[in-house]
């Protein structure tokens, strides 16, 4: 069992305050099964509301490797353990399809682990770290999808990561969905495409301006 007492991590320490409106009954078993079917019910309300909003199916997490791969990959280093914003953890390093964008439950699998995780916070457990990448200002899970899940549902603000931070070539700034990860792609290919037209029209230019050099019959003039 990795829960202990031994770490001193801000997280789940019992000293944070829980979201206004989670109405305890003191009962931990039957406030974890609530914090559970709030955590589902507001996937549904969400999924529900951008279908009634005919928005595109955007509500899945980002995927570390596609951002990386738009922003280009530049070098990474492990910074040690930090403690992070919650809003700032927008994404996945690893296959984590029971969550959705804001790291709510998609489905009752993986429940039982779920109300364990929130029950031992109860308790004042002390949980490790998560591991997560960070890019620029945003931060990537790759172990702690439940821990993280669990913390938002239950109105922590913070949570603690073994962080290793990777540099890319493009800022990754306005990033919080699919949607804008293909916006920056598109920007990045469409910046390209014109550089590659104006690398075409010097060398035009250049053709053209040295073959003024010439008469008709192409012999140089003198």
């Amino acid at each position: 069992m990795w829960f202990g007492h031994s770490r001193e991590l801000s997280w789940f320490a019992g000293l944070a305050p829980r979201r206004p409106g989670n109405f305890d009954t003191g009962v931990p078993w039957v406030d974890v099964e609530d914090d559970f079917v709030r955590a589902r019910r507001r996937h549904v309300l969400d999924q529900l509301v951008s279908w009634l909003r005919r928005e595109p199916d955007d509500t899945s997490l980002l995927r570390f490797d596609e951002v990386v791969s738009v922003l280009g990959f530049r070098g990474e280093y492990y910074l040690g353990l930090r403690t992070i914003r919650l809003d700032t953890v927008v994404g996945t390093a690893e296959e984590a399809p029971g969550f959705d964008r804001r790291f709510r439950p998609t489905s009752d699998r993986g429940r039982e682990r779920w109300e364990l995780l929130d029950l031992a916070g109860r308790h004042g457990t002390v949980i490790p770290p998560i591991e997560a990448y960070r890019v620029g200002d945003l931060h990537f899970v790759k172990d702690g999808h439940h821990r993280v899940s669990v913390a938002i549902a239950t109105g922590q603000q913070m949570i603690d990561a073994d962080v290793t931070e990777v540099l890319t070539q493009l800022p990754a700034t306005g990033i919080s969905r699919h949607s804008d990860l293909i916006r920056i792609a598109n920007s990045r290919e469409e910046r390209l495409s014109r550089m590659g037209r104006g690398i075409t029209h010097r060398g035009w230019r250049g053709a053209a301006a040295r073959g003024l050099g010439r008469d008709r019959q192409g012999i140089p003039r003198a």
